[in-house]
Protein backbone atom coordinates (compact mmCIF):
# COMPACT_ATOMS: atom_id res chain seq x y z
CA UNK A 1 0.00 0.00 0.00
CA UNK A 2 1.08 3.57 -0.49
CA UNK A 3 -0.01 6.82 1.13
CA UNK A 4 -2.92 7.28 -1.31
CA UNK A 5 -4.24 3.87 -0.27
CA UNK A 6 -4.00 4.86 3.38
CA UNK A 7 -6.01 8.00 2.64
CA UNK A 8 -8.64 5.84 0.95
CA UNK A 9 -8.78 3.65 4.08
CA UNK A 10 -9.30 6.78 6.19
CA UNK A 11 -12.21 7.97 4.02
CA UNK A 12 -13.79 4.51 4.04
CA UNK A 13 -13.56 4.44 7.84
CA UNK A 14 -15.13 7.91 8.09
CA UNK A 15 -18.00 6.64 5.93
CA UNK A 16 -18.28 3.18 7.51
CA UNK A 17 -21.30 1.77 9.27
CA UNK A 18 -19.92 0.41 12.55
CA UNK A 19 -23.13 -1.39 13.55
CA UNK A 20 -21.86 -4.87 12.58
CA UNK A 21 -18.60 -6.64 11.83
CA UNK A 22 -19.80 -7.40 8.29
CA UNK A 23 -20.43 -3.75 7.43
CA UNK A 24 -16.92 -2.81 8.54
CA UNK A 25 -15.54 -5.77 6.59
CA UNK A 26 -17.37 -4.43 3.56
CA UNK A 27 -15.74 -1.03 4.07
CA UNK A 28 -12.34 -2.73 4.16
CA UNK A 29 -13.06 -5.12 1.27
CA UNK A 30 -10.02 -3.92 -0.68
CA UNK A 31 -7.77 -5.04 2.19
CA UNK A 32 -8.73 -8.68 2.79
CA UNK A 33 -5.70 -9.18 5.04
CA UNK A 34 -7.52 -6.90 7.49
CA UNK A 35 -11.16 -7.56 6.63
CA UNK A 36 -10.95 -11.35 6.87
CA UNK A 37 -9.53 -11.20 10.42
CA UNK A 38 -11.81 -8.44 11.73
CA UNK A 39 -13.66 -9.18 14.98
CA UNK A 40 -16.25 -7.37 17.10
CA UNK A 41 -13.39 -6.16 19.29
CA UNK A 42 -11.73 -4.57 16.24
CA UNK A 43 -14.99 -2.86 15.31
CA UNK A 44 -15.25 -1.39 18.82
CA UNK A 45 -11.65 -0.19 18.54
CA UNK A 46 -12.18 1.33 15.08
CA UNK A 47 -15.42 3.18 15.89
CA UNK A 48 -13.62 6.11 17.61
CA UNK A 49 -11.06 6.15 14.78
CA UNK A 50 -13.85 6.67 12.25
CA UNK A 51 -15.28 9.42 14.46
CA UNK A 52 -11.85 11.03 14.77
CA UNK A 53 -11.41 11.07 11.01
CA UNK A 54 -14.88 12.61 10.67
CA UNK A 55 -13.72 15.32 13.11
CA UNK A 56 -10.72 16.02 10.87
CA UNK A 57 -12.90 16.19 7.77
CA UNK A 58 -15.49 18.43 9.42
CA UNK A 59 -12.72 20.81 10.51
CA UNK A 60 -11.21 20.76 7.01
CA UNK A 61 -14.58 21.59 5.42
CA UNK A 62 -14.81 24.59 7.76
CA UNK A 63 -11.21 25.58 6.87
CA UNK A 64 -10.40 25.32 10.57
CA UNK A 65 -6.68 24.58 10.38
CA UNK A 66 -6.20 24.50 14.14
CA UNK A 67 -8.97 21.94 14.70
CA UNK A 68 -7.89 19.81 11.71
CA UNK A 69 -4.29 19.75 12.91
CA UNK A 70 -5.35 18.92 16.46
CA UNK A 71 -7.64 16.09 15.34
CA UNK A 72 -4.99 14.58 13.04
CA UNK A 73 -2.30 14.83 15.71
CA UNK A 74 -4.64 13.21 18.22
CA UNK A 75 -5.20 10.27 15.85
CA UNK A 76 -1.46 9.94 15.22
CA UNK A 77 -0.73 10.01 18.96
CA UNK A 78 -3.37 7.39 19.76
CA UNK A 79 -2.45 5.16 16.78
CA UNK A 80 1.28 5.55 16.16
CA UNK A 81 3.02 3.96 13.24
CA UNK A 82 5.31 1.05 13.94
CA UNK A 83 6.64 0.41 10.45
CA UNK A 84 8.11 -2.94 9.49
CA UNK A 85 9.56 -4.09 6.19
CA UNK A 86 8.00 -7.20 4.70
CA UNK A 87 9.00 -9.43 1.80
CA UNK A 88 5.46 -10.75 1.52
CA UNK A 89 3.63 -13.85 2.71
CA UNK A 90 4.57 -16.01 -0.30
CA UNK A 91 8.28 -15.22 0.06
CA UNK A 92 8.32 -16.05 3.75
CA UNK A 93 6.36 -19.31 3.38
CA UNK A 94 7.05 -20.57 -0.15
CA UNK A 95 10.37 -18.97 -1.08
CA UNK A 96 8.79 -16.90 -3.88
CA UNK A 97 10.36 -13.66 -5.11
CA UNK A 98 10.05 -10.90 -2.50
CA UNK A 99 7.10 -8.54 -2.74
CA UNK A 100 8.65 -5.71 -0.76
CA UNK A 101 6.32 -3.45 1.16
CA UNK A 102 5.96 -1.71 4.51
CA UNK A 103 3.40 -2.48 7.17
CA UNK A 104 2.49 0.44 9.41
CA UNK A 105 2.01 -1.79 12.46
CA UNK A 106 2.90 -5.26 13.68
CA UNK A 107 1.10 -7.75 11.44
CA UNK A 108 0.60 -10.07 14.41
CA UNK A 109 -1.44 -7.38 16.20
CA UNK A 110 -5.23 -7.24 15.82
CA UNK A 111 -6.33 -5.77 12.46
CA UNK A 112 -7.68 -2.65 14.19
CA UNK A 113 -4.14 -1.71 15.24
CA UNK A 114 -2.84 -1.51 11.67
CA UNK A 115 -6.07 -0.11 10.20
CA UNK A 116 -6.11 2.72 12.76
CA UNK A 117 -2.43 3.58 12.18
CA UNK A 118 -2.90 3.43 8.39
CA UNK A 119 -5.97 5.65 8.52
CA UNK A 120 -4.32 8.21 10.81
CA UNK A 121 -1.24 8.31 8.55
CA UNK A 122 -3.42 8.53 5.43
CA UNK A 123 -5.41 11.43 6.84
CA UNK A 124 -2.22 13.28 7.78
CA UNK A 125 -0.84 12.78 4.28
CA UNK A 126 -4.16 13.83 2.77
CA UNK A 127 -4.08 17.15 4.61
CA UNK A 128 -0.42 17.71 3.68
CA UNK A 129 -1.01 16.87 0.02
CA UNK A 130 -4.45 18.43 -0.59
CA UNK A 131 -4.81 21.07 2.12
CA UNK A 132 -8.19 21.84 3.66
CA UNK A 133 -10.28 22.96 0.70
CA UNK A 134 -10.76 19.69 -1.20
CA UNK A 135 -12.92 17.78 1.28
CA UNK A 136 -16.71 17.56 1.18
CA UNK A 137 -19.90 15.72 2.01
CA UNK A 138 -22.03 14.10 -0.63
CA UNK A 139 -24.83 16.31 -1.94
CA UNK A 140 -27.07 13.34 -2.72
CA UNK A 141 -30.29 12.94 -0.80
CA UNK A 142 -29.92 10.41 2.03
CA UNK A 143 -26.13 10.22 1.70
CA UNK A 144 -23.73 11.90 4.07
CA UNK A 145 -20.48 10.30 2.91
CA UNK A 146 -17.28 12.30 2.94
CA UNK A 147 -15.17 12.61 -0.20
CA UNK A 148 -11.94 14.12 -1.49
CA UNK A 149 -12.29 16.32 -4.58
CA UNK A 150 -9.29 15.68 -6.81
CA UNK A 151 -10.93 17.19 -9.89
CA UNK A 152 -9.03 19.95 -11.65
CA UNK A 153 -12.08 22.23 -11.47
CA UNK A 154 -12.77 21.50 -7.79
CA UNK A 155 -16.46 21.01 -8.54
CA UNK A 156 -17.11 17.53 -7.15
CA UNK A 157 -20.40 17.34 -5.26
CA UNK A 158 -21.02 13.63 -4.86
CA UNK A 159 -19.10 10.84 -3.13
CA UNK A 160 -19.51 8.39 -6.01
CA UNK A 161 -20.78 8.04 -9.57
CA UNK A 162 -23.71 6.08 -8.13
CA UNK A 163 -24.89 9.03 -6.02
CA UNK A 164 -24.31 11.48 -8.87
CA UNK A 165 -26.27 9.33 -11.31
CA UNK A 166 -29.11 8.81 -8.85
CA UNK A 167 -29.48 12.56 -8.32
CA UNK A 168 -29.16 13.39 -12.02
CA UNK A 169 -31.81 10.81 -12.95
CA UNK A 170 -34.13 12.16 -10.24
CA UNK A 171 -33.63 15.72 -11.53
CA UNK A 172 -34.25 14.59 -15.12
CA UNK A 173 -37.47 12.80 -14.14
CA UNK A 174 -38.64 15.81 -12.16
CA UNK A 175 -38.09 18.11 -15.15
CA UNK A 176 -40.03 15.79 -17.47
CA UNK A 177 -42.93 15.11 -15.09
CA UNK A 178 -44.57 18.41 -15.88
Amino acid sequence: MDNADYLDVALRLANADFSEVETVRAALHEEPWWADRLTERDVRALRPVGAGIADVLDAAMKSDARAAKGAVNSLLAKHPLRPTLSAGHAHEHDGAEPNWHIHVADTDAPPATEVAAAAAWGMAHGIVHYGLDRWGRCAATECENYYLDTSTTRTKRFCSPRCANRMHVAAHRARHRD
